[in-house]
């Protein structure tokens, strides 16, 4: 059930990025929900990684390259999902980060499981 939540919320901050800004084009719901599906995926698998690489980096900049860490999670979205999804531009991917992040913010807030898995789902 934490997967299907996380699934949604995922798709919700997408969507609702995608509505919110010129540069980010989603084709259809097929495409919002694989989209969702990778971000969710990537952000499992290949975020800890990254960031357990990036601890150096992390340090140094007192936090702010897990910034550029959730910005490279969407880029990998974006190249994953090819057709269907698109983030257009490096302008575009920072404003999508950050409404990303404070979209899953606010649904954590609302997380019908917890303050665990809230925090899990605002970390994307």
């Amino acid at each position: 059930m934490r997967l299907l939540w996380v699934l949604i919320a995922n798709a919700v901050a997408l969507g609702l990025t995608a509505w919110l800004l010129d540069g980010v084009e989603v084709d259809d719901w097929a495409a919002l929900l694989l989209a969702a599906i990778v971000f969710g995926v990537v952000n499992f698998l290949v975020k800890p990684i990254v960031t357990l690489l990036g601890i150096p980096f992390i340090i140094i900049t007192l936090g702010i390259a897990l910034f550029f860490i959730n910005m490279l999670m969407l880029w990998l979205t974006d190249i994953l999902v090819g057709d269907g999804f698109d983030i257009e531009g490096f302008w575009t991917f920072v404003a999508a980060t950050i409404l990303v992040w404070l979209i899953n913010l606010l649904l954590a807030a609302v997380s019908p499981f917890g303050r665990d898995s809230a925090a899990a789902v605002a970390r994307r």
